[in-house]
């Protein structure tokens, strides 16, 4: 499994007589906030690219069996491709985010989801209290995306590490990557 992260380019000077080449703060660390699943960031890259080849393979190419850190991307060569990388992950998220659906919740907080090509005004007692719900379109309290458990992991994977990746450029810092 990969972890990526980012820190200032001063925290990756080996200089001994650069001042500031100390490890980074935690407040001069940053990593995405992602569900801790432990493939989902290989499904989340399995086909994103990057410069033309596939993210997972410049990873572990990166690493070439080591632990790490290496540094995957580093502003501003690199900037154009890393955006593109966090484009295509927030459309492959889109792509696989399931059929669209109406939610009506209980008065005891339950959610129901009911998929838009099924909706028809019925009622139906909660499975928890036992209250009545209705599934009246005036009283729904939004829409979402269905999908299995696994595929809604991997798609808030890939829009947490798009986040990221966006965020990191915006500072001018370097993303590295290591193995866990």
């Amino acid at each position: 499994m990969y972890r990526f992260h980012a820190v200032p380019r001063w925290a990756l000077s080996t200089d001994p007589k650069d001042k500031r080449g100390k490890p980074p703060a935690p407040e001069d660390l940053l990593t995405p906030t992602v569900p801790e699943q432990p493939d989902a960031v290989d499904r989340a890259l399995a086909r994103a690219e990057y410069r033309g080849a596939a993210a997972l393979e410049h990873a572990a190419e990166l690493l070439g069996g080591g632990k790490g850190p290496a540094v995957f991307a580093s502003p501003p060569n690199d900037l154009p491709a890393l955006l593109r990388t966090a484009d295509q992950l927030l459309t492959l998220a889109r792509q696989d985010a399931g059929e669209k659906a109406r939610v009506w919740r209980c008065d005891c907080g339950t959610h129901y989801a009911v998929p838009v090509a099924l909706i028809r005004p019925v009622s139906i007692r909660c499975e928890r209290c036992g209250r009545t719900v209705d599934f009246e379109i005036g009283k729904s309290i939004g829409e979402q995306n269905l999908a299995e458990m696994s595929q809604s992991h991997v798609n808030a994977y890939r829009r947490g590490l798009s986040d990221f990746f966006r965020e990191a450029m915006a500072r001018g810092w370097p993303v590295l990557v290591s193995n866990e």
